[in-house]
Parts: C-alpha cells; structure tokens; sequence
C-alpha cells in the first residue's frame, strides 16, 4: 500500500489534481521564463542560444588544439604524468553547455509547435537541433581522428571530408537561422 508519504518521496511527478485526494501537496513544474513571451523574444533566445553553443564548441575546439596549455592532443601526447582530471572536468562543462542549450531549444520548439501555433517556426528549431547533432557529432569524430595515437592512422582524405561536413553544417545552420528570423517576422 502507498502511504501519502511514499507518495510524496517519490520521484515520479504527481498526477494533476490528486493533492486534494491525497492530501500531499502537488509539487509544482518550475516556471518557463520565455511561456508569455513575444515570438520575436522567442527567436531571439534561440540566436541567444546559437551563440553559447558557438562558446562550447570553441572550448571542444581548445580541447583539439595543440597550442591550448592543456589541449587536447597536447594531453595525448604529454605522457604520465596526464592531467586528466582538468581534461574531463572541461569535457564535463561543455557537454553540460550543450545539453543546457538542447533542453532549451527543445522547449521553444514545443512552444512554437504548440501553444504558439507556429509548426513553421517549430520546423526551423527542429532543423536548427538535429544540424548541431550532426555538427557535434562530426567535430567529435573529427577529435577522434586527429589523435593517429588513439586510430592507429591518419586519414587525411577522411578527415578533410569531415572538415567540409562540418563547414556544409555550419552554413546550413547559418541558413536555418536566417529563416527563423525572416518567418518570425512574418508571423508577428
């Protein structure tokens, strides 16, 4: 039997309207700071967005060079003893930067989608997300491949394919933004 304090420990969310039945308080969804705010507002977190994904990559990027004071292949190559716990924790907060960003983007888009009536709008933020998967995933594969200690090989024709991939991302990127901002205004 589910006693009212096994109910409220749980970690499963309540179903709405069931703390009159139980007498446990419902716990309430943290409010959305964007939920009333205009379409062009909305747009603009995204770009807003855009711009903290393009720091996260820069520091992925720092990871990767070879001239970072704790780079990347910099870290590969330096032998024990390895400073590996300054290298996970910078790993650790870019992956953070990106899933934050994600969760946000993710919410505009069922904003748009829904309340808002925009599946315009909503198609472009859609495009916007899976482009930057397809991104961090190439430039993470890219990292992979320009450690020939960790391949065994390098491949420079697989690497340059990889390299325009990432450039072709970009500019689609680039162009999916572009259309959010020119739909948006035509929305409002």
């Amino acid at each position: 039997m589910i006693t009212a304090k096994a109910s409220a420990d749980s970690a499963v969310p309540s179903v709405h309207g069931t703390a009159v039945a139980t007498g446990v308080p419902e716990r309430e969804e943290p409010e959305w700071p964007w939920k009333d705010a205009p379409i062009r507002a909305l747009v603009q977190r995204i770009h807003q967005l855009q711009a903290e994904r393009a720091q996260a990559f820069r520091r992925l990027e720092d990871l990767r060079t070879p001239t970072c004071r704790r780079g990347h292949l910099q870290y590969l190559r330096s032998g024990p003893p390895y400073d590996f716990p300054r290298y996970r924790s910078t790993v650790h907060e870019v992956t953070q930067a990106f899933a934050a960003a994600s969760r946000e983007v993710l919410a505009v888009e069922a904003e748009l989608s829904g309340p808002r009536g925009q599946p315009l709008l909503a198609s472009h933020v859609r495009s916007l997300q899976q482009l930057e998967q397809t991104r961090l995933a190439t430039v993470a594969l890219l990292q992979l491949m320009g450690t020939p200690e960790l391949t065994g090989q390098e491949d420079t024709l697989e690497t340059h394919q990889l390299k325009m991939k990432v450039i072709k991302t970009m500019e689609a990127i680039s162009e999916v933004l572009q259309d959010l901002r020119f739909d948006a205004e035509s929305a409002e």
